[in-house]
């Protein structure tokens, strides 16, 4: 009898979002065929925020999440030990956004007092990185109002109905409410320049992270992930914006075919090329956490233990 092809290793991994321009390495990676050239069965589930994603991962429900490396620091800080094996951008990719109609009021973090700011969820790396930019401009968080109002649709909303006055959202939500003049840009986190000009420094954001019980007992698996993520890093670097576009699904691109690539466009330069911690992005994250997390501020946080480049190190050029 001819020998059984081997069953695929089954994997689920939870997305921050899967449509977000942030985490499309996930989505390109299923879609170029990658997780399966690897043997593996990953199955891509999607939740509206990172936090959701991390407690679906600490209930055992997926073996990792794509979200915010900045997760890592947190849950460390909480005596929970997550890894980071995979950094997908090495900028948040993330867009302060204000209100067409408070641009005359709001035009910088510092005029935020006694507004309300849209993030997609409490405890998400927008809220982290909202109260930094505010508090780095001299406003505390108890001088204005978070707002937990998701991403994509619900966002555009929150801001069109004026129940937020400005937010932080991501593409491709920043292209449209830019192209339909709703809104304008206070800070553009979405290119190193304007994240060092923001936050002092590079900020590893978008990433494959797992626990770290898993990843002692799962080192093949993670090895795996890591080329068939780190092969499709390579392939947004070789390949326009069309041909990427040209391999996701007509849910993601959406009916403006032209938004979706101008929103491509911009997002391309955030993505690492080969998966790799920048040598200046831990401490830049554990910066802005301290600023005013309080399970991060003052505790002592070994890095070292937030990331790995062991697994992207071992893919072959």
């Amino acid at each position: 009898m001819p020998a059984r092809a081997a069953e695929p290793e089954q994997l689920a991994i939870m997305v921050g979002g899967i449509n977000k321009l942030i985490y499309l390495p996930a989505r390109l990676a299923e879609r170029l065929g990658y997780f399966r050239d690897e043997g593996l069965d990953v199955e891509l589930q999607s939740q509206p925020t990172g936090i959701d994603g991390e407690n679906e991962m600490l209930a055992g429900a997926v073996q990792g999440v794509v979200g915010f490396y900045d997760h890592t620091i947190d849950l460390q800080a909480r005596g929970v030990e997550v890894r980071t094996i995979v950094v997908f951008s090495q900028v948040p990719g993330e867009v302060q956004l204000v209100a067409a109609k408070r641009v005359d009021t709001i035009r910088s973090m510092a005029d935020v007092r006694g507004k309300t700011l849209g993030v997609t969820g409490l405890g998400s790396s927008t809220s982290f990185l909202t109260k930094y930019l505010a508090q780095r401009a001299g406003v505390p968080s108890t001088e204005y109002t978070l707002l937990p109002v998701g991403a994509d649709s619900s966002f555009i909303a929150a801001l069109r109905q004026g129940r937020i006055d400005a937010g932080m959202t991501t593409e491709p939500t920043v292209t449209q409410l830019l192209k339909a003049g709703d809104a304008k840009v206070l800070v553009d986190m979405r290119n190193v320049d304007g994240t060092r000009a923001a936050l002092g420094g590079t900020y590893p954001a978008s990433s494959l992270y797992v626990q770290t019980t898993w990843l002692d007992a799962h080192p093949r698996e993670a090895s795996k992930l890591a080329r068939a993520f780190v092969r499709t890093l390579r392939y947004m670097h070789t390949h326009s914006a069309a041909e990427i576009a040209a391999q996701m699904p007509a849910e993601d691109v959406g009916n403006d075919r032209e938004l979706y690539l101008s929103a491509l466009r911009a997002s391309l330069p955030m993505y690492t090329a080969d998966g790799r911690m920048p040598a200046d992005g831990p401490p830049t994250v554990l910066k802005v956490l301290a600023g005013f997390n309080p399970d991060v501020k003052g505790r002592h946080i070994d890095l070292s233990r937030t990331f790995t480049n062991r697994f992207v190190d071992g893919v072959k050029p």
